[in-house]
């Protein structure tokens, strides 16, 4: 992979400006997104600002693509604003991707900043890619920094070693229990509910310690990507460490099987130095305790899924699963280009160095 411009590093006061580059769940549920906008401000000091369009109804924001663009350019040329944090993910994020040019690209290359976010944002984090600057995969404002309660523990600590210093993150810490979200977003005064104690991270397959800078996102985003001017040519995956979550739409493990199967038949499996899979995401009430116990039993079937692919195009590489990113809370913070370190046999994944400036 070709070297990354890193950004600045956040400081306590600093100006970070929201957007919705997708769905409009800002409008949809406004409490929700002023009780996380007031809990991320005082939590790390920052001031937050929104994009001019950032607010405007779902509806409005679909009709309108080059509305987002606009903000997406207009956050970027903002030398006030330090970080563009995503409110929200969505499903047609790409829908930017045709009415951009050269030129929006390098507005994002000679104004680099933090930029956070998941799920849909992965279309954005590989234009970010594409500009050849470093973005955060990460919890979105009104998911993961906007949960009940309180941003958690894990997440303000891995947030402040991340963004706020410049000292390599080191190894990545296991969360101790993880929720989806702790209350329905339309009912914010509604008890909390439980966590759910998490279980250890699985290390699969090949067991030598790996080296590789990191890439990747949430599996739904792939096929929209893939064959894109967004798709990395190959040469750009050599060396490189996947990273792969799936949404709340529950992607089969037969599904991931035919994600990698492709990814292998395009050379790429040969070319990374590991992968790192998160803990499967999507909602489950209390009352579906029964389809949650199957859905627990399938964790296991994504693990074994990978190694299949991995052995049908003879790729011994070592594989993590079961990791705190993606679409459940809390989330740890991966940084794109950034030198990350899988170690089979001390059980541990570190960032070897910082992802800011």
């Amino acid at each position: 992979m070709k070297s990354l411009i890193k950004p600045k590093a956040l400081r306590p006061g600093d100006i970070v400006a929201t957007i919705s580059l997708s769905w409009g769940g800002a409008s949809i549920f406004p409490e929700r997104y002023k009780s996380a906008k007031a809990q991320f401000e005082k939590t790390f000091d920052v001031k937050i600002i929104e994009a001019p369009n950032s607010l405007k109804s779902d509806e409005v924001l679909y009709k309108n693509p080059q509305m987002r663009l606009d903000d997406l350019m207009w956050a970027f040329e903002n030398k006030d604003v330090k970080a563009i944090l995503t409110n929200i993910g969505g499903d047609d994020t790409i829908r930017l991707l045709p009415l951009m040019n050269e030129t929006h690209f390098k507005t994002m290359q000679n104004n680099p900043k933090i930029f956070l976010g998941m799920s849909d944002t992965t279309a954005n984090h590989f234009m970010c890619l594409k500009a050849g600057i470093t973005s955060f995969y990460s919890p979105c404002l009104m998911f993961g920094y906007g949960e009940n309660g309180g941003v958690p523990d894990y997440i303000i600590q891995n947030t402040k070693k991340t963004l706020f210093s410049q000292i390599p993150v080191g190894m990545i810490e296991e969360s101790k229990a993880y929720i989806v979200d702790r209350v329905d977003w339309g009912d914010l005064t509604a008890p909390l509910r439980p966590l759910t104690p998490t279980t250890p991270w699985r290390y699969i397959g090949g067991t030598q310690t790996v080296q590789g800078r990191l890439i990747g996102g949430c599996t739904d985003l792939f096929p929209f990507i893939n064959g894109t001017s967004l798709w990395p040519d190959i040469e750009e995956w050599e060396n490189t460490i996947l990273f792969l979550e799936t949404s709340e739409d529950k992607p089969t493990p037969t599904a991931i099987l035919y994600l990698m199967r492709n990814l292998g038949a395009q050379g790429i499996l040969k070319k990374l130095k590991g992968i790192l899979f998160a803990r499967p995401g999507g909602e489950f009430l209390p009352t579906e305790s029964t389809q949650k116990e199957e859905y627990l039993k399938s964790y296991l079937e994504y693990d074994n899924v990978l190694i299949q692919a991995c052995k049908e195009f003879n790729v011994n590489i070592p594989i993590v699963t079961n990791m705190d990113f993606g679409h459940t809370v809390p989330q740890a913070i991966l940084p794109y280009g950034v030198k990350a370190e899988i170690n089979p046999q001390q059980k541990t994944v570190s960032l070897l160095e910082s992802g800011v400036i």
